[in-house]
């Protein structure tokens, strides 16, 4: 069973930054994408950024473009969020998503290849204005 950590999470105030980090247990697996998700106080749990392990191109929310940057160490299945600029609305349990392929390579031109997700246990990140 593949567990994602997350660390990274605290108290900052508003114009502050913090770097979060997750890291897959294991490299028994191939991945598609890695990313975090959000949930703030009250709301539904939002998408912040992703990154496509085959390329290395990310995706990030529009709020959080230009604040935000994700990167990844291959090597260690690892993926880094840099949050600038916070604000108090960036206040939120944080977590980590992993995608994995499921079908083997041979056979995704004919189902178009289908992915299991995988969550951590989230981090929470509140910053004070």
């Amino acid at each position: 069973q593949v567990q994602l950590k997350e660390t990274g999470g605290g108290l900052v105030q508003a114009g502050g930054s913090l770097r979060l980090k997750c890291a897959a247990s294991e490299s028994t697996f191939e991945i598609y994408d890695m990313g975090w998700y959000r949930q703030r106080p009250g709301k539904e749990r939002e998408f912040v950024a992703s990154i496509d392990w085959s390329n290395g191109i990310t995706h990030y929310a529009d709020s959080m473009k230009g604040r935000f940057t994700l990167s990844r160490d291959n090597a260690a299945n690892t993926v880094y969020l840099q949050m600038n600029s916070l604000k108090p609305e960036d206040t939120a349990m944080y977590y980590c998503k992993l995608n994995v392929e499921v079908d083997p390579p041979h056979i995704r031109p004919m189902t178009g290849g289908s992915k299991r997700a995988y969550w951590g246990q989230g981090t929470q990140v509140t910053v004070s204005s």
